[in-house]
């Protein structure tokens, strides 16, 4: 939902994103990124940001989730009571000027001061903090990406408290071979339970092959939007999330089960366009449909996916 709207022009009403949260979390979607705790003057669309963690808070099992731009943003959500929450830090430090008027210096500082805030945190309402590795395969502003400074960063927020990291396709440069090879980097050098997510784009076509890539990698959770709407407006071109009704039946197709049913989130989009009128909503499975005879994997130990 974040990603999602934060870089269309419409503004959804806040009941119909709550009804948007409920429809999901109801078709089995696990762990949804409800908004993002920024001055409202920069992304109207994601004002109310509060209001849906206080709503999505209130549904059995959901897993909710915040990203965070600084300090004031991590205190908002942390007081809001998310169970996880991102902080976007541009390995592009052209981009992250562009996107969060930072230096890398000012970055870490940043997140230094965030782990000691969530440390303040009665353990109970902690929430998870992850630093969200953005333009890590590539920046529409600075270029090609020195893998290493993606590993230097990612094991220096380690070192600094953060919980995890996430690698972040921001710009839609990346391959499934640089998937594979950051991945594997990152998990030798903080073990496999620092880097456990991505975030992935269609921007030229290679999502669902770098999904493919991740999943070979050994990562579990895959960042999505419903109907493949949203991207970076602080990263030119950047269009295309992944779209979530593909994904899942991906997902399904291969005997991984995400206990997702299709034919509620195939209902959930048709919901969403209508609270979006005149925007474009992407996918290839809403126009074929579901093959004659499918069905859905089991649940079976080492093969769930999020």
């Amino acid at each position: 939902m974040r990603d999602g709207l934060q870089s269309i022009g419409s503004i959804m009403p806040t009941g119909a994103k709550k009804d948007w949260i409920a429809a999901e979390a109801a078709a089995g979607v696990p762990e949804i990124e409800v908004g993002s705790f920024v001055p409202a003057r920069l992304l109207p669309q994601l004002a109310d940001t509060a209001e849906l963690v206080a709503f999505a808070r209130t549904l059995p099992g959901l897993h909710v989730a915040a990203l965070v731009p600084n300090l004031k943003g991590a205190r908002a959500a942390i007081e809001s009571g998310v169970d996880k929450m991102s902080l976007p830090f541009s390995v592009s430090e052209t981009h992250s000027l562009a996107n969060l008027n930072r230096t890398h210096a000012q970055m870490f500082n940043e997140v230094a001061a965030i782990v000691a805030a969530v440390n303040d945190t009665p353990a109970d309402a902690r929430p998870r903090f992850e630093v969200g590795l953005s333009t890590a395969f590539g920046c529409t502003l600075e270029g090609a990406i020195d893998e290493d400074d993606v590993v230097r960063i990612a094991e220096k927020v380690v070192r600094l408290g953060a919980d995890e990291v996430g690698l972040s396709d921001t710009t839609g440069y990346g391959n499934p071979a640089q998937v594979r090879r950051l991945t594997s980097r990152i998990h030798a050098a903080l073990g496999r339970e620092r880097l456990t997510g991505i975030h992935l784009h269609n921007t030229r076509g290679q999502g669902l092959a770098n999904v493919m890539a991740a999943l070979e990698a050994g990562l579990t959770t895959i960042d999505s939007s419903l109907g493949g709407i949203g991207g970076c407006p602080f990263a030119p071109g950047a269009s295309g999330n992944i779209v979530t009704e593909d994904l899942v039946f991906l997902l399904e197709s291969m005997g991984l089960h995400t206990g997702i049913d299709i034919d509620r989130l195939l209902a959930v989009r048709e919901q969403v366009q209508a609270a979006l009128p005149g925007e474009s909503l992407y996918g290839f499975l809403p126009n074929a449909g579901v093959p004659k005879g499918f069905t859905y994997a089991r649940a079976r130990r080492g093969h769930a996916v999020t």
